[in-house]
């Protein structure tokens, strides 16, 4: 029957330090790309409200740019080809 040989002891608790802080990061990763998940749907969300709104704004005004420092607006002139 063969001897079971062991590392240290303080070799043994450095392994599992390094495991469990593996593990902790990793868990905080998958945290994070949950919350990423969670904000990259608010933006298409607002992107969607902001569409609709340009969308008002052009029906009542016709194709403007605004300044949305002062709220004033020139007309956008196409060029004829």
């Amino acid at each position: 029957m063969k001897k079971v040989q062991e590392i240290t002891k303080e070799q043994l608790t450095k392994i599992q330090e390094h495991q469990k802080q593996l593990s902790d990061l990793l868990k905080d990763i998958g945290f994070v790309e949950v919350q990423k998940h969670a904000l990259l749907h608010k933006q298409a969300g607002l992107n969607e409200e902001i569409e609709a709104f340009k969308a008002e704004l052009e029906k009542e005004y016709g194709a403007i740019t605004i300044d949305i420092e002062t709220g004033s607006y020139t007309e956008i002139v196409k060029e004829e080809e």
